[in-house]
């Protein structure tokens, strides 16, 4: 049983994995909500799920484990070799693969030109990918001291200052771009013709009116998150965006939006399969994907144009090598390449002010934090995978950051927890999140342990049960079921019969696959997950803290 409680610390994802073996066989078929209830029913007593008594953790503390993954979680792309390096923290949409590997590119040409710093020392870049609200994160609540912060716009750096940094801006501008709405090109059709033109205010009143689905990103980690969020704030309040009638408007909106996406690509997936009709993105990105070619963009917000800071803890000499980077970004023939990558594009934009400075900025984070549910309780389950493939490592892993991001949970929530191996557990059942819920969570994670077989899908209809008991007990809740897995299931219900009754409930599934390379576990994960337009996240041990971490924060 102890085995069985490991699962826990799977709590994102095992639920997708895949579906063997055999209870009961069917043909995969769309249910109603009744028939999804009539047939967890039935697989309930089947399964027959353990409770365990899960021991209460008295010691617990906050510091006990590491709320954030070492900083080489995000990797260094370009590595200089002068006697005078700096460091660059980028934004992924200049630091990642083609086209969007703009700073790559720019780092490696002036690494090449064999520069000198005034004192005759070689000076060389290097470049780590990482979202702008990462490095906010990992520099105020770490110990992470880039030499240079280059984020996708100027919020970022304002609330570093904000924070307590004292920054030194290099350059406002780098690369050009913008962010804004994106509307396939019917819906866009519709909206000009009853509302004119696209504005965040016009999106607005045509989602609360029902004409519209409006899908935007975290806006902890996005850059194009955090804009729209302060234009949507200062558009239900144009003289003050914190006021008290902004973020009761904001909360009203909230009560029927769709949930914050996870990141972009996952709004990018579901809009190419007609999900989505109308989300936020950057326009460099847009550029970028074929697959949007049948959307309209319009820009909003605030300028994403790469402004350059440097910090008081960076040394002179480094800070030459700073500014003399800057300004061979911004030379003739970097610029040239940035346009080739997408940048620069919609130049005529000048931008719409938020209103904000860098505490604004932080406060209307905590605004969209207490209001993202619309006021609403969530009840989530955590299923985990203890089986045998998840001894060592991967269990260690799943338990710290388990652990860790458990304190981005709310306590007006309602949490359970639900391991797996051949047979399944219910190590915790559902509660309010208080002291004591948390105390109890905490010691069934520590005791969790691995081995036997994978009977993921008999557990996800455990935790799916246990959310339609308590929802009964808390009306209007969210409900929310959490999987985290390894690998194939090879024991239990199948896949096929667990999506009709997924379906049938319409409660979303976010996967969590743990070191997953492809092949028929993702595939499935992947099927399971997208049944309610949740999400799969495909983590490996060195970021699986940080990928709960944002998970939670933004669904939690």
């Amino acid at each position: 049983m102890r085995k069985v409680v490991a699962a826990i610390t799977a709590v994102a994802t095992a639920v997708c994995l895949a579906g063997c073996g055999g209870m009961m066989e069917s043909d995969e078929k769309a249910y109603s909500p009744e028939e999804s209830m009539k047939e967890l029913e039935a697989y309930y007593s089947e399964i027959a799920p353990i409770q365990t008594e899960p021991p209460l953790d008295i010691y617990q503390t906050e510091d006990e484990v590491t709320v954030l993954a070492d900083i080489d979680t995000f990797p260094i792309v370009v590595t200089g070799n002068g006697q005078v390096d700096i460091e660059v923290a980028a934004a992924t949409e200049m630091s990642a693969k083609a086209p969007d590997d703009w700073m790559v590119e720019a780092a490696e040409s002036f690494n090449r030109q064999g520069l000198t710093t005034s004192g005759g020392r070689t000076a060389s870049v290097s470049v780590r990918k990482i979202t702008s609200g990462e490095v906010l994160t990992y520099m105020s609540e770490g110990n992470y001291r880039p030499d240079v912060y280059a984020p996708s716009n100027s919020a970022w750096g304002e609330m570093l200052s904000a924070s307590g940094f004292k920054v030194k801006k290099l350059a406002d501008r780098i690369a050009g771009n913008t962010a804004g709405i994106l509307m396939e090109k019917k819906t866009y059709e519709d909206y000009k013709s009853k509302y004119g033109e696209v504005t965040v205010k016009g999106v607005l009143e045509a989602s609360l009116a029902g004409d519209l689905t409006f899908a935007y990103t975290n806006p902890y980690t996005s850059s194009t998150g955090l804009n729209i969020l302060t234009a949507m704030l200062a558009s239900f309040d144009e003289k003050d965006p914190l006021s008290p009638e902004a973020s009761q408007k904001l909360l009203d909106y909230q009560r029927q939006s769709p949930p914050v996406a996870y990141t972009t690509s996952v709004l990018r997936e579901q809009a190419s399969k007609g999900i989505i009709k109308a989300m936020v993105m950057e326009e460099q990105a847009y550029h970028n994907t074929p697959e949007l070619k049948n959307f309209v963009y319009t820009p909003a917000g605030i300028r994403h144009d790469h402004p350059v800071y440097t910090f008081d803890f960076v040394d002179s000499e480094k800070q030459e090598v700073a500014e003399m980077f800057t300004e061979y970004c911004q030379s003739d023939k970097m610029q040239k390449l940035a346009e080739d990558k997408g940048f620069n594009l919609h130049d005529d934009y000048k931008g719409q002010e938020s209103g904000l400075d860098g505490a604004g900025y932080i406060s209307a984070q905590k605004i969209w934090k207490a209001s993202k549910d619309g006021g609403r309780p969530i009840i989530a389950v955590f299923v985990s995978d203890v089986s045998g493939s998840m001894d060592g490592l991967p269990l260690n892993s799943l338990k710290e950051s388990l652990l860790a991001s458990s304190k981005y949970i709310g306590s007006d929530h309602y949490i359970g927890l639900v391991s797996y191996n051949d047979q399944v557990y219910i190590d915790l059942p559902i509660e309010q999140f208080d002291a004591t819920q948390r105390a109890y969570f905490s010691g069934a994670v520590k005791s969790l342990t691995a081995s036997g077989g994978t009977a993921t899908y008999s557990a996800v209809l455990v935790g799916l049960k246990m959310l339609e008991d308590k929802a009964k007990e808390v009306p209007d809740a969210k409900l929310m079921l959490f999987v985290l897995s390894d690998g194939d299931a090879n024991t239990g219900v199948k896949l096929s019969r667990t999506v009709s009754i997924v379906g049938g409930l319409d409660i979303p599934v976010y996967a969590i696959g743990y070191n997953l390379n492809g092949g028929s576990a993702e595939d499935q994960l992947k099927e399971l997950s997208s049944v309610n337009e949740a999400a799969l996240i495909n983590a490996g041990s060195e970021d699986i803290v940080n990928q709960l971490r944002n998970l939670f924060n933004v669904q939690l």
